[in-house]
């Protein structure tokens, strides 16, 4: 039996339908209050607003779950491969063996940017930061691959994402080479897609980097973990970009924008922040859980507990449990990563942290294993942009199969109510103007 939410306004009552998802998430359709009511709803943040319908991501933030397309994302914490996540993302379910391998040779075959977007390069400034580049760059593809700004058939949206999927590491890789002054590195079609990317970012022409396999495994798990979020800032507004029709480069590149700003995807930016202010102030782990424990300290903690989970964010254990093997294996000496393992243990055992579900959080431990790997800390976004990549293109294409409308969110106006016009000889003239 079909539930109805009824709202009464000014003695008359209003039926909406309530929908129910498939894991039992119910929401009221408000889409025709407007037009019946001629009131909307403030929302601001959106927490409370369910933008669409969507069949990729479930998470339920209380029970601490998320699962991609029905799995849950612990079932490839084992012998994790990011291009099989990725393929289950866009396209809807896990690839059989001939789609896996077609995909990765496609992957790798593309992995190549057109040797014009190499001069693109050399007019940021060498500390031009990653994601700028990274952007303008995703957004330049339009301009190289003119043949995928439409994408009308399964078979052009499946090249345009292999496209897509294997350049950004290309392009992330040779961002970072720029601004070290250091020669671009071609990619090796010997090597896999993880492997590959560490070989741009490493390898010298007279030195090529051998990417260990269990860091290669971190990697791979890092990009699945950040693979999708459900309707975040950075994917919402691909989906928002899109929903004018605009091209999967377009909308990506406007995804990365978003998700540059440091209360997105900044974030693991901010604990190793912490860490350095942590170890340059002299602090122990104790010290600095005392004064994050006292409102008038002004002192944040960072990497701990998240606005969507309530509970131990599932990403977090996968990456801790990688990280207590990777990081003795590695065998570098960084206090920083003392200093996070000393945080951590505290959290786990203070009931002050452990009753307010303090838990560390994604942010917290990938920036940890991204430091360890050496991957410096101004591309730590660029490697999330590369692990969400398959998230976005998802969205994308989800939405521009169905008969979706512009975005166009409403709003609240608080500014001037009706003000005449006033002539310039009349509005007087400050201290400080000048003629202009």
């Amino acid at each position: 039996m079909s539930q109805i939410a009824t709202l009464i306004l000014d003695g008359e009552s209003h039926d909406f339908p309530v929908i129910v998802g498939t894991e039992n998430e119910p929401a009221i359709d408000i889409s025709t209050l407007r037009a019946r009511t001629g009131l909307i709803t403030l929302d601001q943040g959106l927490g409370n607003t369910g933008s669409c319908r969507s069949a990729i991501t479930y998470i339920d933030g209380e029970r601490g779950i998320l699962r991609y397309r029905g799995i849950p994302i612990e079932q490839f914490a084992n012998g994790p491969n990011f291009i099989e996540v990725a393929w289950l993302l866009i396209f809807g379910r896990l690839p059989t063996s001939d789609e896996y391998a077609g995909f990765a040779r496609e992957l790798t075959h593309q992995a190549n940017i057109d040797e014009g977007m190499k001069h693109h390069f050399d007019s940021f400034p060498r500390k031009a930061a990653p994601m700028a580049i990274l952007s303008s760059m995703v957004n330049a593809l339009s301009c190289f691959h003119p043949e995928f700004l439409e994408l009308d058939s399964p078979e052009k949206f499946w090249a345009a994402a292999a496209r897509l999927m294997s350049k950004i590491r290309t392009i992330a890789a040779f961002a970072y080479r720029h601004s070290r002054g250091l020669p671009y590195m071609y990619p090796d079609p010997n090597l896999k897609y993880v492997p590959n990317f560490l070989h741009m970012m490493f390898s010298m022409p007279y030195d090529h980097f051998i990417c260990d396999e269990l860091v290669r495994d971190a990697f791979n798990l890092i990009l699945i973990l950040h693979a999708d979020h459900e309707q975040n800032c950075s994917t919402s507004t691909v989906r928002m970009v899109g929903s004018s029709r605009a091209n999967l480069f377009a909308s990506c590149s406007a995804g990365i924008s978003a998700l540059w700003g440091p209360l997105h995807g900044g974030a693991n930016v901010a604990v190793l922040e912490m860490l350095q202010k942590i170890h340059e102030g002299h602090l122990t782990p104790q010290e600095y859980m005392r004064l994050a424990k006292d409102k008038a300290s002004g002192v944040r903690l960072m990497g701990f507990g998240h606005r969507v989970y309530k509970n131990f964010d599932p990403r977090a254990k996968l990456l801790g449990q990688i990280a207590e093997e990777l990081l003795p294996k590695l065998g570098k000496k960084d206090p920083l990563l003392d200093i996070a393992r000393g945080l951590e243990a505290i959290a786990l055992e203070d009931p002050y942290f452990v009753e307010r579900k303090l838990y560390p959080n994604v942010d917290f431990y990938s920036g940890i294993i991204l430091r360890a790997i050496g991957i410096p800390v101004n591309m730590f976004t660029v490697i999330f942009a590369m692990g969400r990549l398959p998230g976005w293109i998802a969205h994308w294409w989800e939405q521009n199969q169905s008969e979706t409308r512009i975005a166009r969110p409403r709003q609240i106006y608080t500014g001037n109510g009706l003000t005449d016009y006033t002539p310039m000889p009349g509005r007087g003239r400050t201290p400080a103007a000048t003629e202009g």
